[in-house]
């Protein structure tokens, strides 16, 4: 990041070629290891695919739906005031939420145990999509966390 006040310019990524989705683009780029894109799109596809069977519905859908489920809304930042380190509530902006609950359905995935990389992704797909599993576990913790910190909120600055 540049140190003056000039902005990083994002760059304009492409859609997927099967959806025409961009959250897709995302999320296989996140699910993608050592470079290996057509792997992490074999497996998001297929997963995408396993999902939306069993829940009957877009595939695109269940991911979209996923990603809001499992998106924070709060968290908390580490202040300094004084001598002491306070955890303050600050609302998430929506792109690093969007990106934190991608990590977290991934990460989620990952950590099942048996199957292969596609079913286990599905599995945490659709789980994600009926409000239960790992990851909705761990946003409602970071939800926990800030209401439980909402008197440190007067420190948001």
């Amino acid at each position: 990041m540049p140190r003056r006040a000039k902005r990083v310019v994002k760059r304009a990524i492409s859609p997927d070629a099967k959806y025409g989705s961009l959250t897709a683009v995302n999320f296989i780029n996140k699910v993608m290891v050592r470079g290996q894109k057509a792997t992490a799109e074999r497996i998001t596809y297929g997963a995408l695919q396993l999902a939306s069977q069993q829940l009957d519905s877009d595939p695109i859908e269940v991911l979209e739906q996923a990603i809001g489920n499992a998106t924070p809304l709060l968290m908390v930042k580490p202040r300094r005031v004084g001598g002491a380190t306070y955890q303050v509530p600050v609302e998430m902006e929506k792109n690093r939420g969007r990106s934190l609950a991608m990590r977290w359905i991934i990460a989620s995935a990952r950590a099942r145990s048996g199957k292969s990389m596609m079913e286990k992704l599905a599995a945490e797909l659709a789980d994600v999509v009926q409000g239960r599993g790992t990851t909705i576990k761990r946003r409602d913790n970071v939800h926990r966390m800030a209401e439980a910190n909402k008197a440190f909120a007067h420190y948001r600055w």
